[in-house]
């Protein structure tokens, strides 16, 4: 998700809710724990939930998963109808669940996203019609369910290394707003969260019971067959690779999007014209679109009957030839969703080649016209923008969720930062590109650092702070802290050594469940140094960015420069020296710097020269108050 402002306040709404049903029901949700203080030796601090993962050897110091490690998954077989302007969404699923932990499962979790609506609508969310256990008809009291999440009861529990059968038929009726699923106008969907699923059981918190609210993704990994039925005329698109195209296009416009497939250009599968002569799909009365996607957390939808549908692709791997479809569908009238397919061809061969340079996972990616500017596996959903920047940007934000939490699956209703941080940091680099370094550094400053830094740092939270116990501020957290910890380490590290040790990382773990503290210890084993200090800085310290030049002494070869770092963040920063000269020099600062000593240092620049004032400059590490930043000769 893009905007940090609106993060925030979806989370503070979220955690008002979560907060006051503290008392009725345990929600997965570990209390805040003191964590032993960091002394430097082989560990960081951990609440004893982690810790007991580490005992029980499903996560490991070295980052890698543990010789116990175990994930849950299940295949999706998923039939919905759809009938625009009706705003009824009818669907039917078979679901197979395969416990392979090594627990006894009395229970299922069952996640209802949809019920989120009935916050303000007791009439809205899903209605389950039917239900059935491994072939057994049971009962569901859909008026008892309001909230998103129900522990569903099992007559027979589902043993280690088992498997249990679900059959459910159900309906909802879609909302009209500006939302992560919404009407967006009277024919046309976007279609999320749409249908029952087993939350995440895991390793560290067992039952992924956590209300939705504000956050975001944390599913399993899984199987999906997505079938969905439409009106003629209708154009769905979704996660997955259509199956079937030559049964639901027209020949012309099967053929426009087969060429699509393997073309750079933008291919104009359906124009606002062809949508008007109604000449694009097959002429049932309706017709059933097939999807297929593996080893994918999620599958979303969006139907029109006036949206243009535009495609195209890109070789991300230049050995293999590899080719990623790019897909736009959008009003006509939006000029920035015109240039969606070429943009996102650049951006899905930036992120394959250069930052993470981990190759985009999946065959497809659609960016659809609504309103949330939000991630979905193989979908974006984002608003129309006037700016051209802007909205490339837009893109390559919610592109860039790809890696995480789509590729690594971690849990970002809890840990937003492994997200938000990242998809901030790669925005940022493919800005460089885009922008040009001052164009870049000056949007990431004003939109990701500037809101943060002159704020409020009294009660400043950790990073590592679980996001549902943070009020207020989690959307900085997430977003502007968690980007700059990641940008000071690939300064300090070096552009080499911290691409190797992000792709021990994500080797690791793409495909699992990780936790921060197994980017800590990948990273680690990657770069091949203990930089537990710097984690520990970053992560674990109420912390912000704050420099102050407190002297400059004159000695033998130049000149010893007294800072104190008064926010406390182990940041790079540059000191621009002035000479009498009229010259100016600049020595550039690692974090390495402060590895020793994260209070105050004393640096050394060699110079010939009289100085007649230095100045730090933090760069996109905006300091709090930059009126100490100037020391000058008397």
């Amino acid at each position: 998700m893009l905007k940090p402002t609106i993060f925030a306040a979806l989370l503070t709404l979220a955690v008002s809710s979560v907060s006051a049903q503290y008392t009725k029901s345990p929600l997965g949700i570990p209390p805040l724990e003191q964590m032993a203080p960091y002394t430097g030796g082989a560990s960081l601090p951990m609440p004893s939930y982690i810790n007991k993962a580490f005992s029980k050897g499903t996560h490991t110091i070295s980052g890698k998963p543990g010789k116990n490690y175990w994930e849950n998954h299940a295949r999706y077989d998923i039939a919905i109808t759809v009938n625009p302007p009706h705003s009824t969404v009818s669907g039917v699923e078979h679901i197979t669940y395969f416990n392979n932990s090594p627990d006894k499962l009395d229970s299922l979790d069952i996640r209802l996203i949809v019920n989120s609506h009935r916050r303000s609508d007791p009439n809205a969310g899903i209605q389950v019609d039917n239900l059935m256990v491994n072939g057994a008809a049971v009962p569901w009291d859909n008026k008892a369910i309001s909230e998103t999440v129900y522990m569903f009861p099992l007559a027979k529990p589902i043993m280690p290394h088992d498997s249990v059968k679900l059959d459910i038929t159900w309906h909802y009726l879609m909302q009209l707003g500006r939302g992560r699923e919404s009407i967006i106008n009277p024919t046309t969907f976007y279609i999320a969260y749409f249908y029952p699923r087993v939350s995440v059981y895991d390793d560290y918190k067992g039952w992924d019971t956590q209300p939705f609210g504000g956050f975001e993704f944390y599913n399993d990994f899984n199987d999906y067959k997505l079938s969905v039925t439409a009106p003629k005329n209708f154009v769905v698109v979704a996660t997955g690779v259509l199956q079937n195209p030559s049964e639901v296009l027209t020949p012309a416009a099967a053929q426009r999007y087969k060429t699509s497939l393997t073309s750079d250009s933008t291919i104009h599968v359906a124009t606002a014209q062809d949508m008007a002569a109604k000449s694009v799909t097959a002429q049932n009365e309706t017709n059933t679109w097939k999807f297929a996607a593996t080893n994918i957390t999620d599958v979303a939808v969006a139907v029109s009957d006036t949206y243009d549908w535009d495609s195209g692709s890109v070789i991300t791997d230049d050995k293999t030839g590899r080719r990623v479809n790019m897909a736009a569908f959008f009003a006509d009238t939006a000029a920035d969703f015109h240039r969606s397919v070429q943009n996102g061809r650049y951006s899905l061969n930036f992120f394959s080649n250069k930052w993470p340079g981990v190759q985009y996972p999946f065959p497809k990616s659609t960016a659809v016209q609504g309103a949330a500017d939000m991630e979905y596996p193989m979908m974006m959903n984002d608003s129309h923008q006037t700016d051209m920047a802007f909205a490339e940007l837009v893109q390559d934000h919610e592109q860039a969720h790809t890696y995480m939490p789509f590729y690594m699956g971690i849990n970002e209703s809890f840990y937003a930062f492994m997200d938000e941080g990242w998809a901030t940091t790669f925005e940022y680099l493919i800005g460089l590109t885009e922008k040009g370094k001052a164009g870049a550094d000056e949007f990431y400053k004003s939109f990701r650092v500037n809101r943060w830094i002159h704020g409020s740092h009294a009660n400043e939270p950790t990073i590592i702070t679980p996001s549902p116990q943070i009020v207020g501020s989690s959307g900085n957290n997430s977003y502007g802290k968690a980007s700059l910890s990641y940008l000071a380490l690939k300064d300090m590290l070096g552009d080499d050594l911290f691409k190797k040790a992000l792709h021990t990382y994500m080797d690791n773990w793409h495909g699992k469940h990780p936790i921060p503290w197994d980017y800590f210890y990948s990273m680690n084993t990657g770069a091949g140094k203990n930089l537990n200090w710097f984690f520990n800085n970053w992560f674990f310290t109420p912390s912000y960015c704050d420099l102050s030049l407190v002297s400059a002494k004159e000695v033998k070869g130049g000149y010893d420069l007294s800072i104190k770092n008064v926010g406390g963040f182990a940041i790079p920063f540059d000191v621009v020296a002035t000479y009498t000269d009229g010259t100016t020099e600049t020595f550039h600062q690692t974090p390495i710097v402060w590895e020793k000593d994260q209070k105050a240092i004393t640096i050394n620049i060699k110079t010939g020269k009289s100085l007649k004032s230095a100045t730090l400059d933090n760069g996109i590490f905006m300091d709090a108050n930059d009126k100490d930043n100037t020391w000058t000769a008397q």
